[in-house]
């Protein structure tokens, strides 16, 4: 037989735990309440998406050797150097699309950044190394590499006034996965520079690196050491390189 007082006490813990459970769960629900009531009252705030715009994709075909302009309307960012990237993203996840006129593998991953620097006085001239290794322009130094451009103008918010200099810096896996010819590599250099001064007019120069580095060619023939003369890539109707 149960002693009386363990009886008593038995029901004492009995009706202790039972009042802490029920004081637990009003915690629990009034936590509750007022979690909602914060999410209820704070504001929804839709993601930032940059506004369609109409741009000018020149697009190559190795069919007829040419560019032809092709019109999309693509979401582009405000700021010039991300703009120049998105639509050379474009241009090159058209090139590895399925049944693409020109079919070079990549996308817009081929593309590692895209900056913009004030253009050159005369092309090919020592200049253009002075120019890449210096972006801001103050105290240049001829002797610096090309490269330098990659670090340099990565650091610097403003974007230059006047006539530009686009500096594209491909990846080189890119650049090792591009069909080899001298026509099929003209195409891609050319539909690159058309593509960027069709939709940003102020770029009237581009230069082309690979990881940050200069390479000689793109795979064995198209020079990329060179200028190219945005003006004289992008017609106003097809081209032939």
């Amino acid at each position: 037989m149960i002693p009386r007082y363990q009886s008593i006490l038995f029901g004492v813990l009995l009706v202790a735990s039972v009042a802490m459970a029920i004081l637990l769960w009003q915690l629990l629900d009034r936590a509750h309440q007022r979690r909602m009531e914060v999410d209820d009252s704070a504001p929804t705030q839709a993601p930032l998406v940059a506004p369609s715009e109409q741009a000018t994709l020149y697009v190559a075909s190795d069919a007829d050797n040419a560019l032809a302009a092709q019109t999309l309307s693509l979401p582009l960012p405000s700021s010039p150097g991300s703009r120049a990237r998105v639509l050379l993203g474009k241009l090159l996840d058209l090139y590895a699309a399925p049944n693409s006129p020109h079919a070079v593998p990549g996308g817009a991953a081929a593309i590692a950044q895209v900056f913009l620097l004030p253009a050159e006085a005369q092309p090919g001239t020592t200049a253009s190394a002075a120019a890449l290794a210096n972006p801001s322009g103050v105290a240049a130094n001829p002797a610096a590499s090309p490269a330098a451009a990659s670090s340099a103008a990565a650091g610097s918010t403003q974007t230059p006034t006047g006539p530009l200099l686009a500096v594209v810096n491909l990846t080189g896996t890119f650049v090792a996965s591009h069909p080899s010819g001298l026509e099929t590599e003209s195409l891609t250099m050319l539909s690159l520079t058309a593509t960027l001064h069709a939709n940003l007019p102020e770029i009237t120069q581009v230069r082309f690196l690979v990881d940050g580095q200069t390479r000689a060619t793109l795979a064995g023939h198209a020079d990329l050491t060179r200028t190219y003369l945005a003006d004289q890539a992008a017609p106003t109707e097809g081209i032939h390189p």
